[in-house]
């Protein structure tokens, strides 16, 4: 049973932190509120960092609050301490599978591997175009993460 969930992007600052908002939302609303939520990035540029503007603000507009969190490094205790690690993409899932090792007990898989009826695998990354990206991302982490909700509550029965 997942009882921890971690998501994960290049710098955690759009992509990442706008899932773990999303994700502790719907969670919480499906009673699913026990479940350990964080975000990292497989890089450490940022942090320390609250999220950029423009995820702040786009989540806003749908009722997340982004504001209160930080940007982080993925660590190696987190493939021990997380169940469920969800990359963004696939070249941080690439990095994250090398970070982890062969001896991970964690699951990592790409987000929108629980997407059923799409073919796109990767969270574009926003950072660099307009607020348009940063909408998509939120759009396509709500399907994303609802296709998430269903499989963990139907794992507890």
């Amino acid at each position: 049973m997942i009882k921890s969930v971690l998501f994960v992007c290049l710098g955690n600052i759009c992509r990442s932190p706008t899932a773990e908002a999303v994700f502790r939302d719907r969670a919480c609303r499906a009673g699913l509120a026990d479940i350990f939520i964080d975000s990292a990035g497989t890089g450490g540029w940022h942090m320390g960092k609250a999220p950029d503007g423009r995820s702040i603000a786009a989540g806003a507009e749908r009722g997340y609050d982004l504001r209160d969190l930080r940007a982080r490094q993925i660590q190696q205790e987190d493939f021990r301490r997380f169940d469920l690690v969800l990359a963004m993409d696939r070249q941080n899932l690439k990095d994250i599978r090398r970070l982890a090792g062969p001896k991970t007990t964690a699951r990592i898989e790409l987000l929108l591997d629980y997407l059923p009826d799409t073919r796109q695998q990767d969270v574009p990354d926003p950072y660099y175009g307009d607020a348009d990206g940063f909408t998509e991302v939120i759009d396509l982490v709500e399907q994303a993460v609802d296709a998430l909700i269903v499989v963990l509550a139907q794992q507890r029965g």
